[in-house]
């Protein structure tokens, strides 16, 4: 039959597939929502944007939970929780019901991410949290794509997309459950070590989220301004459900790629400089577009803002990973993600600032502010004196 070991491992990343996948679907679905319901761009910036709101209390105390009661308790009714959303969905399609069934599958997937990275780390190290990640993006890029060529062919546009969502969570669920063990959250497997001077002084935590934190808001507001802001941007040269699915496909997969080369290559936690810098690189092509960019253009920004995507998502979980404590580390995860989710509204507030600031010169504060992480991480990092050395620097590879 099989490790169960390695069964429970994979039923984990499945739940995280699937509630990315639930989460990120919706994205092809809004040009069929445009059109079929007739709501504005604003409105449906916004159901999409209030997912992160849902998400914060379940990133909040989900992961905290989780350290004390264990993964699956909060994981699984998770899952299950943004399936509920999903079928929201399914059943009401004007901006009310948008906003709850959104709102729901943010509360759901809050519980379910956090925990349920921190349960993969749990389970292998260091490779689980790079899997998760890698996972959780792969969640992100395909539920996009498919729905988009299920809204573009399938015989219920609107209705499809929202079943396939649901059945995939609910499945992972069941195969979780039938499959999986959760460790005691004090014998969770195979950490890697606090280094002795941050656990004697007790600044583990602190030093944790001092390294991890700068990176989380350029994860899914590099994401979200590729396949939102920018697909929207095109919308009057290329309309349908294929667009916005195919900017995800391109955005995560660029994401994904660089997140499974960096672990191959053993690439260090100067990874996550690379990624802040990229960001700033990126924002700084989307303002060059403008209000109307090339489709050439587009594509670039896609690749570049992918990639920093998955290098800033990939080296701020290893920060959490080296440096947290593992009593803690469900909680801070969940942190982590807060600060990442954050750039879901990132869409919605350049949509409210564009009249009075255009639509280019709030992505070049944007880019000036990520360029100012990537050089602070590089100096800390190459600093000679630093009071806080990164793990990593001289960690085995990953």
């Amino acid at each position: 039959m099989g490790d169960p070991s390695r069964r429970g491992f994979i039923s984990v990343l499945a739940v995280l597939l699937s509630t990315g996948w639930a989460a990120n679907h919706f994205a092809s679905l809004i040009p069929v929502l445009r059109v079929d319901e007739g709501l504005s761009h604003t409105v449906l910036d916004g159901v999409f944007g209030i997912y992160a709101l849902g998400l914060l209390p379940g990133l909040l105390t989900g992961g905290a939970v989780s350290d004390r009661v264990g993964r699956a308790v909060v994981v699984l009714p998770g899952a299950l929780i943004a399936s509920l959303g999903t079928l929201i969905l399914l059943l009401w399609h004007d901006a009310p019901g948008l906003m709850v069934g959104r709102l729901v599958v943010g509360i759901g997937a809050g519980l379910a991410i956090g925990a349920g990275t921190a349960w993969a780390a749990d389970l292998r190290g260091k490779s689980g949290t790079v899997m998760a990640g890698v996972v959780l993006t792969s969640g992100f890029a395909l539920g996009p794509l498919f729905s988009g060529l299920l809204a573009q062919f399938a015989a219920f546009p609107l209705a499809t997309p929202f079943v396939v969502s649901a059945v995939l969570s609910v499945g992972s669920v069941a195969a979780a459950a039938s499959w999986s063990r959760t460790p005691a959250p004090t014998k969770a497997a195979t950490f890697t070590p606090v280094p002795d001077r941050a656990e004697r002084s007790g600044t583990g935590v602190k030093v944790a989220l001092l390294w991890a934190l700068p990176l989380a808001p350029w994860v899914f507001a590099s994401a979200t301004v590729s396949f939102v802001t920018m697909t929207a941007r095109l919308g009057d040269r290329y309309s349908g459900p294929l667009l916005p699915g195919f900017a995800a496909a391109l955005t995560l997969g660029a994401g994904i790629l660089v997140q499974t080369a960096a672990r191959h290559r053993n690439w260090g936690p100067q990874a996550g400089t690379t990624g802040a810098a990229l960001a700033a690189l990126g924002y700084c092509l989307v303002a060059v577009g403008g209000a109307h960019p090339a489709l050439g253009l587009f594509i670039v920004c896609a690749l570049v803002l992918g990639t920093a995507y998955g290098l800033c998502l990939r080296e701020g979980l290893l920060d959490l990973e080296s440096l947290a404590p593992p009593a803690s580390r469900g909680a801070l995860t969940g942190i982590f993600y807060v600060g990442t989710y954050l750039g879901f509204g990132l869409p919605v507030l350049l949509v409210v600032i564009e009249p009075t600031m255009g639509p280019s010169l709030p992505l070049v504060i944007l880019a000036a502010v990520a360029a100012v992480v990537a050089v602070v991480r590089f100096r800390r990092l190459r600093s000679p004196q630093a009071s806080t050395p990164h793990p990593r620097l001289e960690a085995a590879s990953v």
